[in-house]
């Protein structure tokens, strides 16, 4: 028997479930450590242009597939291009990168539960900003530690996707956001007033080209789709719960834009920090929980500000796990007919042992070799694997997809339904069926080898003239 459709129960709780799943950690985790260890203002750059131009017209995009359908991605794609079956691939592409993304996502906001308790007990008191930061080193390589603190962050989300659309994702992310958005501008207020301020917001917003690579480029683009929440099905899966009514432009513009302002604003409060007690701007994935702990330690109420925050940090994490888990969940009730429960129950129990390896990462207690064999250790090559090759893969598909394969009426029709913003479907599909799926092209041949964007940039500016 067909399942009845879940739908959001108002605009403002689709808006703020969808930012809620873009800003997440994405902004707040991975923006910060991704922007300095490339360079910081290039990469910055090139990740607001790849968030507007390329970015923003995919997950409209999605928002359109989803909602024309009312399916998850596996079916969506099939059910739009009928005479090609194989888009499902696109789909189960979609779901293999949310699985991925999750089993090592749940690792570090397991760690975020870890700062509540550390929080707690007040770990900042009588300890230099090096002591605090060192504290993070420890966490790494504990492996019964982060084991546990991934199972416990995985048993909250079993709580609220289980609860369904409008009385889990939505109610909770309704109360959330706001929360989060409104602590993060205290926050940035106060590390203003740090001595490196200035050196930060330089190093933020001031290109050094020199600073500019191949893999910056990608890693900038991976960002885009990243904070974005595309190229992993939850656009499509949040889209198809969207009503007829609802204007798909305006939300992507909405939500685009607050997820660069959140992303900007995480980076000038930790900077700051940063730079002035001489942190390494290249920290790495631990980069927010050794810097801001500083800045907590800093305030006369550094117990209660420090364990509001990192409950609040928790549940911006849960704002975009169970939209990643949702589009697990939601699939398997597709395709396997299973009842919610069932779903959500598999999921993570598959997420959590699969997330395992990325837990004992640090403490080499489980593929110790991995890294001398592959550069990087587990944890981080399910990062960048995923972040860097996956989602802009997924995303090149999706426009292709969309520009080249959907009937364009179609698209257009879908586009224009409930909106005010008409005038920007046509750069809209000439983003969809040109300028994204180029840029995405060249990008990902540069990073592997294929070709050489310097080369031949330097090759027509200097070997044409002679």
């Amino acid at each position: 028997m067909a399942q009845t459709r879940e739908h959001w129960g108002s605009r403002i709780g689709f808006i703020m479930a969808a930012a809620g799943s873009a800003i997440g950690l994405g902004s707040l985790w991975r923006f910060p450590y991704i922007t300095g260890k490339n360079g910081g203002g290039i990469f910055v750059l090139l990740y607001l242009a790849f968030t507007f131009l390329i970015a923003l017209p995919v997950f409209i995009g999605e928002l359109v597939i989803g909602r024309r359908t009312q399916q998850s991605a596996v079916h969506a794609f099939p059910t739009l291009c009928p005479q090609s079956p194989n888009w499902k691939l696109v789909g189960w592409l979609n779901v293999l990168t949310t699985f991925l993304i999750l089993s090592y996502y749940s690792v570090v906001s397991g760690w975020c539960v870890n700062y509540i308790c550390l929080s707690l007990n007040q770990f900042t008191a009588g300890r230099s900003p090096e002591e605090i930061g060192k504290v993070f080193d420890i966490l790494y390589v504990s492996a019964d530690i982060n084991i546990f603190w991934t199972l416990i962050f995985i048993l909250i989300n079993v709580a609220v996707v289980y609860a369904g659309i409008r009385k889990g994702i939505e109610y909770w992310s309704r109360i959330l956001t706001p929360a989060l958005l409104v602590i993060l501008v205290a926050l940035f207020c106060f590390s203003a007033t740090l001595d490196g301020f200035g050196e930060a917001f330089r190093f933020i917003f001031y290109p050094d080209f020199s600073k500019l690579t191949p893999s910056g480029i990608l890693n900038a683009l991976g960002m885009a789709f990243f904070t974005l929440s595309v190229g992993l099905g939850i656009i499509v899966t949040y889209g198809s719960y969207m009503k007829q009514s609802e204007d798909i432009p305006k939300t992507g513009l909405i939500v685009s834009s607050m997820t660069v302002m959140v992303s900007l604003m995480c980076a000038l409060m930790i900077f700051p920090i940063i730079f002035t007690f001489g942190i390494e701007p290249q920290s790495g994935a631990g980069l927010v929980f050794k810097t801001l702990p500083v800045l907590f330690a800093k305030f006369p109420g550094t117990l209660v500000l420090s364990t509001v925050f990192f409950i609040l940090l928790v549940f911006t994490a849960l704002t975009s796990s169970i939209s990643l888990f949702e589009v697990l969940v939601s699939n398997l009730m597709e395709i396997c007919q299973w009842t919610r429960s069932k779903a959500v129950i598999i999921c993570c129990s598959a997420v959590f042992i699969v997330g395992i390896p990325a837990a004992l990462s640090g403490s080499g207690t489980l593929f110790a070799n991995w890294k001398a064999m592959y550069g990087k250790d587990y944890f981080d090559t399910l990062d960048y694997i995923t972040g860097s090759w996956m989602l802009p893969v997924a995303a090149l598909l999706t426009t292709l997809f969309l520009g080249w394969f959907v009937q364009r009426q179609t698209a257009y029709d879908e586009f224009l339904k409930g909106t005010t913003l008409g005038k920007l479907m046509r750069p809209w599909f000439f983003a969809i069926r040109w300028l994204a799926p180029l840029a995405i092209f060249l990008i990902i041949l540069q990073e592997s080898g294929v070709i050489d964007i310097n080369t031949i940039v330097n090759y027509c500016r200097f070997g044409c003239k002679t």
